[in-house]
């Protein structure tokens, strides 16, 4: 098999990987219909995961493990999560990723493992209060294209967040590969967070105070379009 990763590449990763604390599992979904990037993915992650004995894989299908794909909330493939483990004990800190982390996505990934590895978010103290408090499902959309050199910023910031609260999800989501979802929340241009299946949105790559307040924007006008 070929490798996908060049050897100074793989080199540059392994040093990036000496941080990692707690060990890291990807739980990788795969399906049978079409998938056209699903092998590749694998492949990525699993040359990945050779190069530092703390990452591990498993591999599932969308259909026939359906009761796994459901546990984690999972629809799209190729798709991924990433869990961190103390003590046995797994955590899904809701970072997900659908679409293969190629091109400058890659950097996301590599970060992301750091990041859920030391189970630590990184945010500002005053981020993760906020955060903390918020006590209504979020599900942020981060439309990426391999190409997009500003993109890895908007995914790591929506995952860091993630990592805050069991409450919140968040997908990376390469939008030439799902190409119908794009369209249908109007993606012309990435990175493009959508939050809540559209009830708000967040175009480029922006600090996490900016992302923050329009979060609580959304489910500030969520409660009240409830309300009345």
């Amino acid at each position: 098999m070929t490798s996908l990763l060049n050897d100074e590449i793989k080199t540059q990763v392994r040093d990036f990987f000496t941080d990692l604390d707690h060990p890291v599992k990807i739980l990788f979904f795969s399906s049978q219909d079409g998938c056209e990037y699903c092998q590749d993915t694998r492949e990525l992650l699993e040359e990945v995961a050779s190069l530092n004995d703390k990452i591990s894989v498993e591999h599932y299908d969308l259909e026939e493990h359906k009761d796994v794909a459901d546990q984690y909330g999972m629809d799209k493939a190729p798709g991924f999560t990433l869990l961190s483990s103390v003590d046995g004990t797994w955590t899904d800190y809701g970072v997900r990723f659908a679409g293969i982390p190629a091109g400058h996505e890659f950097t996301s990934l590599i970060n992301d493992i750091v990041l859920v590895s030391k189970r630590d978010s990184g945010l500002a103290q005053e981020t993760r209060d906020a955060l903390s408090k918020i006590n209504s499902p979020v599900r942020m959309q981060v439309f990426v294209t391999p190409t997009c050199p500003y993109c890895p910023r908007a995914v790591v910031l929506a995952h860091q967040m993630a990592m805050e609260n069991p409450l919140i999800q968040a997908e990376m989501i390469e939008a030439m590969e799902f190409n119908e979802l794009s369209n249908h929340y109007g993606v012309s241009g990435v990175p493009h967070t959508v939050i809540n299946e559209g009830r708000g949105e967040v175009i480029g790559a922006v600090p996490e105070g900016h992302l923050l307040q329009k979060i609580e924007e959304v489910l500030s006008l969520t409660k009240t379009s409830e309300v009345t």
